[in-house]
């Protein structure tokens, strides 16, 4: 056997490898491509085209918020149900108050206040009463619900006019130039995610190897920088060709940025982790398990009206059917993208990813005409695979 067959066997042992040892992270990105090759076959291309994309992004910002917001509590053991009436309730009452006069900017931040407040009501009967999680945010559910058609009782529908707040879930970044048909802008801040991306992985390989971890080879390295950078070129590149980057995608991308940092580079993130893993052991290590409980509460609530304020403004209005569902949404899209079933273990970068298989079934079903019903059928088998194949996984490496 000559030189290149070994080489060509040592590669393709060693990708089997690192697929077999980490087939539930792959798994999730395989189902994604899979979703999208599926549909843009079925629809003609239109599933893959310029507009779509962008409105996929706008469709999947309300849900990828929640369920960040929802990893954190998974990872601890806990659940929160009462998350999407909180979001229809709460962004009422951002229409409320912007059709009260309040301006744009002074509205979002009492929106999430208020948030927070809902958060702490529910971490302190879990945390300090003892009440079950499932039970609290239960009752939750009823009672957000309740007050959501209470202040919509009067005209049904509250019609959102404020340009400014619309914008957050149906505009663009602006461009630098106008009058061309690419957006120049979308297709800088595309390279610069690639630049940016591989100092990162470059960078990250070299700490490993400085710790004597094992990585992979070079070659494979390589090809996995260069299937990345096709992936962002061509994401970058279609949303260039229609109206750039939508303010959805900065928002969430904001959120992402911080709850990533957050759960992997500070204190507060190995203590939810430590929890997940083991609340005993992390009471008996010193953790104040009841402040981060408190601290998981407050921040899904407080991504709960965020969610609020993202759905209202991209449907321009609120309406009492306003979070019907949400929490399914951001459950599955959370235990999609990897959380545990037995906590102590996700990634909100992941959670990202369940968010967008989520709703690209969704998106792909409504291209189709699939009648509603099949749909929800079709997204409750992939979420009890999602699940079914987490147990058989995890379990088989334990």
């Amino acid at each position: 056997m000559n030189e290149n067959s070994k080489a060509k066997m040592s590669i393709g042992t060693e990708i089997a490898t690192m697929l077999k040892s980490n087939v539930r992270d792959y798994a999730m990105y395989i189902a994604l491509v899979v979703i999208f090759i599926f549909f843009g076959i079925r629809t003609g291309g239109l599933f893959l085209s310029s507009r779509n994309l962008s409105d996929l992004i706008n469709q999947t910002g309300y849900v990828a918020v929640l369920a960040i917001g929802m990893t954190i509590i998974l990872i601890i053991k806990h659940i929160d149900l009462s998350v999407g009436y909180v979001a229809g309730f709460l962004g009422a009452v951002s229409a409320i108050l912007l059709k009260a006069g309040l301006n744009v900017w002074v509205v979002i931040p009492i929106i999430l206040c208020l948030g927070i407040a809902v958060g702490i009501y529910q971490g302190f009967l879990v945390a300090k009463v003892g009440v079950p999680a499932f039970v609290t945010t239960l009752a939750g559910m009823f009672i957000f619900r309740g007050l959501l058609s209470l202040v919509t009782q009067g005209t049904g529908t509250i019609i959102v006019s404020d340009p400014t707040f619309k914008a957050l879930s149906n505009g663009f970044i602006p461009d630098i130039s106008s009058g061309g048909s690419i957006h120049i802008l979308t297709i800088i801040i595309g390279v610069v995610a690639v630049i940016l991306m591989t100092y990162s992985q470059i960078k990250s390989r070299k700490n490993m190897q400085k710790y004597n971890f094992q990585v992979s080879s070079a070659p494979i390295f390589v090809s996995k920088i260069a299937f990345i950078t096709i992936i962002i070129i061509a994401i970058f590149s279609m949303l260039a060709n229609y109206k750039g980057i939508p303010w959805t995608a900065i928002v969430v991308g904001t959120v992402l940025f911080i709850y990533n940092f957050m759960l992997n580079k500070t204190k507060l993130g190995r203590y939810i982790y430590g929890i997940g893993g083991n609340a005993e052991a992390a009471e008996l290590s010193g953790v104040n398990v009841r402040k981060i409980t408190f601290f998981a509460f407050a921040s899904m609530s407080m991504l709960a009206a965020l969610a609020g304020i993202l759905y209202t403004s991209r449907l321009s209005s609120a309406t009492p059917q306003a979070g019907l569902g949400f929490e399914l949404d951001a459950i599955a899209s959370s235990y999609i993208g990897g959380v545990s079933v037995n906590g102590g273990i996700g990634k909100v970068t992941n959670t990202i990813i369940g968010a967008l298989v989520i709703m690209s079934l969704t998106n792909g079903m409504n291209l189709m005409g699939v009648d509603i019903s099949f749909q929800y059928i079709v997204k409750g088998a992939i979420f009890i695979l999602a699940v079914a194949f987490d147990v058989r996984t995890r379990g088989g490496r334990k």
